[in-house]
């Protein structure tokens, strides 16, 4: 059961970064977009993209890799807190997106697309630190 969960694991991780690192994208297009039709189809792509697939993969990533964690005895490894910080700030990446969505949907973005290539960058430091912290288990 444990290499299952593992692989349900990995494949709920690749979903929620893949959302991560296009969510932000997306906003950069979208605040250079300004009033129009395609304004609100950068809307209709952000609202599914987060709901649908970037949320799902976050619950079903969390709930496996804490499975996981307890199963394998990690929970007492100083990687791993290592790691469980990273990942709440991964979560808090997630939700903040969530928040400029939001905005974006009530045509009331204040940032400009110089503000989202920076925020598109956060997740990938994160995974970075993340996937070196999982393979290498310096502590």
């Amino acid at each position: 059961m444990y290499v299952w969960i593992k692989a349900l694991h990995v494949i709920a991780i690749i979903s929620w970064m893949a959302g991560l690192l296009y969510l932000p994208r997306l906003f950069v297009y979208h605040a250079s977009a300004g009033e129009g039709p395609l304004c609100e189809t950068f809307k209709i792509m952000e609202r599914r993209l987060y709901r649908y697939i970037m949320t799902p993969a976050m619950v079903v990533a969390w709930l496996s890799g804490l499975y996981l964690a307890v199963d394998s005895g990690a929970l007492s490894s100083g990687w791993f807190h290592a790691k469980a910080t990273l990942i709440v700030l991964l979560t808090a990446a997630h939700f903040h997106d969530g928040a400029l969505m939001r905005r974006f949907a009530q045509d009331a973005n204040i940032h400009s697309p110089r503000y989202y290539r920076i925020v598109n960058e956060l997740p990938t430091l994160l995974m970075i630190g993340i996937v070196i912290l999982v393979i290498v288990k310096p502590f």
